[in-house]
């Protein structure tokens, strides 16, 4: 089955509709009426220039009019690219600049996004692309015959939602997208007619791959709220789950023990149950046993079952998921010592070992997938490569980026982990990137901007985020000279995180020259950084926290 056959002319039949969440409460489309919608909006894009070969650039915030705008793109042929959001705490210049860089890269023919976040923007964005909103792409009453992308066009790019760095676009075909949806369906033994509930955004791609275009495909009813409810109110994920009867979610583990301890705190009786919950997939970074020890203490009174918890693992690379545990079972972990794991060796302990770490199983390969698993009885952390039908054709515009991961059809996604019993355990992200609140935040860029912020030397300083309960706590370790100020450096550091990645920082840890650990080729070892600060291996020079008084 094609995408577009799918999407847009069996969509039509569905019984099923999408519920977006506007101004306070749900609004109701199905999607038949969001398909005319946006065949009546396609006349506007075409008039800005839009057609088959083009690129539209586009600010995916959660709502109708995003959807209705994503639609009419394919409709008029166009590949849609999805930047990455604005987070709060950012400022608009720096937003605007990062905005500026993509369409620099991308030579799209327009730039959408909704009216608040241009209002936000110091204009114009970029001096030759036009930006417009969605609410401003009015119909002329024609509707616009569908010229979609071909199977094996070009028809989404990825980018990373909130990097603070240039992106990576991944390149998605229709055939690409159908195949992963096709998994997503199988994975969580979706039925028409059946509820979901999301709130993550569609700048990211679990939110539009396992949020809008899931429910869409499917014919699953789907309540979309947004982010920023979710933020202001995380219960709200858990009352509408209940409220509504959802039969699938899905979150990271962040937003999983924030969600299920505020709402275990505050609420003392859902609207309804979570006994119904058949899929809950939880992903988008390393998923922690503890999170998931903590949702069933918590929500267990309210009938989540533990079964209902999905780990999975996957990335925009492969359009979304490569891994995920299976309906039918609950989420399982191996017990290792977490020392050798930290030094990329792999010892087996027993779980009441208070040295121990319970890594997490992502579950085995989805349907179309082949993990390329390491050769048996290795006793060290392997690069996690797989083949895919969903596979990304690689990254627009970077062939050197492209060829260092894709080769033959394989991707090497820079992460390590190992396989047991056909279950992948993902450890670690290589490329130095952490998940908050949805978002990916690449560490390295924050740490030049407080490097150039300070006027220091590249490369002198790192971020470690220590997981505690119910959140994390995030450390720079910073390599000065004997005579600095370590107060005024500690609060230009602080805001500078804040101000390029939304990144709230509660200590500075000031380390002699040459204190950090480092690779053969200078790079800073930020797991073993990681655990030497736990250990208490470092010599501070001074210690300064700074979230007490932020």
């Amino acid at each position: 089955m094609t995408l577009w056959q799918r999407l847009i002319a069996d969509a039509r039949g569905f019984d099923s509709c999408a519920r977006f969440w506007v101004d306070g409460d749900y609004t109701s489309m199905t999607w038949g009426e969001l398909i005319d919608e946006a065949q009546r909006t396609a006349p506007a894009l075409r008039r800005l220039g839009v057609g088959p070969g083009t690129r539209i650039a586009a600010v995916l915030a959660n709502g109708p009019g995003a959807a209705r705008a994503l639609t009419a793109g394919w409709i008029c042929g166009a590949a849609v690219a999805s930047l990455p959001v604005r987070v709060a705490g950012t400022d608009a210049a720096g937003y605007a600049e990062q905005l500026r860089g993509i369409c620099e890269h991308l030579e799209p023919v327009v730039l959408l996004a909704d009216s608040a976040t241009l209002a936000a923007l110091p204009q114009p964005v970029h001096p030759t692309v036009a930006a417009h909103s969605f609410e401003s792409l009015s119909s002329d009453g024609s509707a616009a015959e569908p010229t979609p992308p071909g199977e094996d066009e070009v028809a989404f790019i990825q980018y990373s939602s909130g990097s603070t760095g240039t992106p990576k676009g991944c390149m998605l075909t229709p055939r690409a997208i159908a195949a992963q949806l096709d998994m997503l369906a199988h994975l969580t033994a979706a039925e028409p007619g059946e509820i979901g509930v999301t709130w993550l955004p569609w700048s990211h791609d679990m939110g539009l791959f396992g949020g809008l275009l899931s429910g869409w495909w499917n014919d699953v009813t789907t309540y979309y709220s947004t982010p920023q409810r979710f933020l202001m109110s995380p219960r709200t994920w858990f009352e509408d789950i209940a409220r509504y009867g959802a039969h699938y979610t899905a979150g990271s583990p962040t937003a999983l023990q924030v969600a299920a301890r505020v709402t275990a705190l505050r609420v003392k009786e859902l609207p309804g149950s979570l006994d119904q919950l058949k899929a809950a997939i939880i992903g988008a970074e390393r998923v922690h046993w503890e999170v998931l020890e903590d949702a069933i203490a918590n929500l267990g009174r309210f009938g989540l079952r533990r079964r209902a918890l999905m780990p999975a693992y996957g990335l925009a690379e492969g359009t979304l998921a490569v891994t995920a545990t299976p309906i039918s079972e609950e989420p399982r972990f191996l017990a290792m010592d977490s020392v050798a794991l930290a030094a990329g060796l792999l010892r087996r302990v027993d779980p009441d070992d208070p040295g121990a770490t319970k890594v997490v199983s992502a579950g085995p390969v989805c349907t179309g997938m082949t993990l390329i698993e390491p050769e048996p009885g290795g006793d060290r952390l392997a690069p996690i490569r797989f083949r895919s039908v969903s596979l990304a054709t690689g990254y627009y515009g970077d062939a050197t980026r492209t060829a260092e991961h894709f080769s033959d059809g394989v991707l090497d996604t820079g992460d390590l982990g190992f396989v047991v019993d056909g279950h992948l355990y993902p450890v670690g992200r290589s490329d130095d990137m952490i998940s908050v609140g949805g978002r990916n935040v690449y560490l390295r860029e924050v740490e030049k901007a407080i490097e150039a912020a300070n006027d220091l030397r590249l490369g002198c300083s790192t971020l470690i985020d220590t997981r505690l309960p119910g959140r994390s706590r995030l450390t720079l370790l910073l390599e000065t000279g004997a005579r600095v100020n370590h107060e005024a450096v500690a609060r230009r550091a602080a805001t500078a995180a804040m101000s390029t990645g939304a990144l709230l920082l509660e200590e500075c840890v000031f380390l002699r020259r040459n204190a950090l650990p480092r690779t053969p080729s200078g790079k800073v070892q930020r797991h073993r950084c990681r655990q030497l600060l736990a250990e208490g291996g470092f010599a501070p020079v001074a210690t300064i926290q700074l979230a007490e008084s932020l």
